[in-house]
């Protein structure tokens, strides 16, 4: 045992003595060394970076927005910032939209017998305009002034609409097509009644090079109506949809006129005929007045079901279902209450 030990303490001294040795312990610490200095500088480097903040999101109130002066929204329109450009017009857009003033001065504007200006305030009132705020221009005045500039856009020389295999429409002047860009828009969401009363039928649409004879302007108006797809045949469908808008079509000679036996026969028979078996037996309608008759009827439908009818059909709806969704609905899951003696 001691020879042992004393024969790697000899091995270790000759190891210490031999330069290699040295220089070899020498280099892996230095490399040690620098290792680690390394690694404490880019800390201390990362520690030291001054990181951008990030911005936060603000959104605008509308007490910002009313609160700012229009000399400061017209340097927002200038600003270098696409959004805040976009930002600033959107108020803009909005103050106009919500002021009647201003929408009745566009109006106004696009009624006005020179071109360039109608084309100003169409454009204008185009940017302001959005699906919320459309119901601004749902009033007799806004149609009023579309159909003007609408009649104002007639070209006099435009060809006879008889051909089935050309629609026109994309080579109309482009104050027309803003005009019924609107008016189909307000029309998707509304009735056509005050765009008939404001006379759209007879001062543009009947204006319209139909034809020169009405048998021939009644032709080619239904040929166009079946043969295009384009806004003017939207728009003249929701017309047609109702009682006034047909009439001013077949008053201006566009659509036959109808006659009460191309109506539906049950127009003419009378209420009182109708509902004549709700009535007792015992009554002979021909020989009851106008106005007896009605009175009858109207007694009639309101007794046609008692108060005891009335509770045991609610009653009868009255159900309860049953089901835990691990299987589909079937009848055994609805219950129903038992219908009780009378």
């Amino acid at each position: 045992m001691a020879a042992a030990r004393s024969s790697i303490l000899g091995w270790l001294g000759k190891l210490v003595q031999d330069d290699r040795v040295l220089f070899g312990y020498l280099a892996i610490n230095a490399v040690g060394w620098l290792m680690g200095v390394r690694v404490l500088l880019k800390k201390w480097r990362d520690e030291a970076e001054i990181k951008p903040v990030q911005p936060k999101t603000q959104y605008i109130t509308q007490e910002t927005e009313d609160a700012l002066k229009l000399g400061t929204i017209d340097t927002l329109l200038g600003h270098y910032n696409q959004s805040i450009r976009e930002t600033a017009a959107k108020i803009v857009c909005d103050r106009a939209v919500n002021d009647r003033d201003t929408v009745d001065q566009l109006l106004w504007g696009i009624t006005r017998k020179d071109y360039d200006e109608r084309m100003r305030n169409l454009r204008a009132l185009a940017i302001i305009t959005d699906p919320q705020s459309l119901e601004r221009l749902h009033r007799w005045k806004a149609y009023a002034a579309l159909v003007r500039c609408l009649e104002l856009s007639l070209d006099p020389h435009r060809e006879v609409l008889d051909d089935e295999d050309w629609d026109e429409y994309a080579l109309r002047d482009m104050a027309e097509k803003l005009c019924l860009m609107f008016i189909s828009q307000l029309l998707s969401c509304y009735d056509a009644e005050k765009l008939v009363k404001a006379k759209f039928v007879e001062k543009w649409l009947a204006k319209q090079n139909w034809g020169a004879t009405e048998e021939e302007r009644q032709r080619n108006f239904a040929q166009y109506m079946r043969c295009r797809g384009n806004r003017i045949t939207d728009i003249v469908a929701s017309i047609r949809g109702t009682h006034s808008g047909r009439e001013a079509l077949e008053k201006t000679g566009l659509l036959p006129r109808s006659t009460p036996s191309e109506s539906d026969p049950e127009d003419n028979i009378p209420l009182i005929e109708r509902f004549s078996v709700l009535l007792p037996s015992n009554i002979n309608i021909s020989n009851l007045r106008e106005d007896e008759q009605a009175r009858l009827l109207i007694r009639s439908l309101q007794g046609a079901q008692t108060a005891e009818e009335q509770r045991v059909r609610h009653r009868h709806r009255e159900a309860m279902v049953l089901n835990d969704g691990t299987r589909p609905l079937n009848g055994d899951d609805i219950i129903q209450r038992p219908e009780s003696p009378r």
